[in-house]
């Protein structure tokens, strides 16, 4: 009975953890990033680029670190194609994203959001903890490829990591064009 109490329990937790992952690769959903002058962007409007979509906290060490790596990385890859963007979304982004994008020397637009739009965009439950930074990538078609959240091991070096995954993506093979109707 208690082997059988051990076993419903762990098919439970990995259920759980199966419903909660989110799903790669899927066509990535429409985002709002409000600027900080004040404007909106979209998503969309980089459809045909590589894309590094950063979800970060204005307050958290981990987030500024990356935001540096990632202002190399816009550098070093913009004329391939890749495009880097942030999304601010810590209680008071609004009122220190301007800050942030300034003290850190960004060279990639950041704006702000709030986690109900982020959290849905990377599919992670509300009510579950999660941390930041959270890093999506995303191909030239509007598909996400992969994403990490701040606790993957994928952080850890992110430096490298962030380059060996746009070089992969970069490297893929454009997709097949659809054949046409036949009449």
């Amino acid at each position: 009975m208690r082997k059988l109490i051990l076993l419903a329990a762990l098919a439970a937790s990995v259920s759980g953890l199966l419903l909660f992952g989110a799903t790669v690769p899927r066509k990535a959903p429409e985002f709002v990033f409000k600027m900080t002058d004040g404007t909106q962007q979209l998503l969309s409007q980089y459809r045909g680029k590589t894309i590094v979509l950063a979800f970060m906290y204005t307050t958290c060490p981990h987030c500024q670190h990356t935001a540096q790596v990632l202002t190399k990385v816009q550098t070093e890859y913009k004329d391939r194609g890749v495009q880097v963007l942030g999304a601010c979304f810590d209680d008071g982004a609004a009122f220190r994203t301007q800050q942030f994008n300034t003290q850190l020397g960004l060279n990639f637009p950041v704006g702000i959001s709030s986690p109900g739009p982020v959290l849905e965009f990377v599919q992670h439950p509300a009510s579950e903890p999660y941390f930041v930074p959270i890093l999506v990538f995303i191909d030239k078609t509007g598909m996400i490829r992969s994403q990490y959240i701040g606790d993957e091991k994928f952080l850890n070096q992110q430096e490298t990591n962030i380059r060996l995954e746009l070089d992969k993506m970069l490297k893929a093979p454009a997709a097949a064009p659809k054949a046409a109707p036949k009449s």
